[in-house]
């Protein structure tokens, strides 16, 4: 995900703005084309010609700058991401995975062992008065 909204024309369709979109939301470019045209298939039609064309014109082309890389705040995998989209091997994801599921669990033996603490009985007295 990025942070700033563009027009991705490079990687889209007509202007790029489902492109664009999929990019800043962390989503597949398939999923959001599939989105908006199941929306103007609905009855959203007028809806969606309109914020589609408004779209095209607020929205800034994608710089040539702003890298294809995730941020550093995004997760290392995406859900429905293809590994070999991501540039990783299999074994580097599963890396990846085991690394943060032990990150997860430690969190989680760190909040087990407060919970079952008398400092968390106290901290909840406390919070009673």
């Amino acid at each position: 995900m990025s942070n700033t909204l563009y027009r991705d024309p490079e990687n889209g369709r007509i202007a790029g703005v489902c492109a664009g979109l999929a990019n800043h939301f962390g989503m597949e470019t398939w999923l959001v084309r599939i989105l908006t045209v199941s929306a103007f298939l609905l009855g959203f039609g007028f809806f969606v010609v309109v914020a589609y064309i408004a779209a095209v014109l607020i929205l800034d082309k994608k710089p040539s700058e702003v890298s294809q890389e995730p941020s550093a705040a995004q997760q290392d995998h995406q859900v429905k991401q293809k590994p070999w989209q991501s540039g990783k091997s299999a074994s580097q994801l599963i890396a990846d995975l085991d690394r943060e599921f032990s990150h997860m669990e430690d969190k989680v033996t760190h909040m087990e062992a407060y919970v079952t603490s008398s400092t968390f009985n106290v901290d909840q007295a406390f919070k009673k008065l």
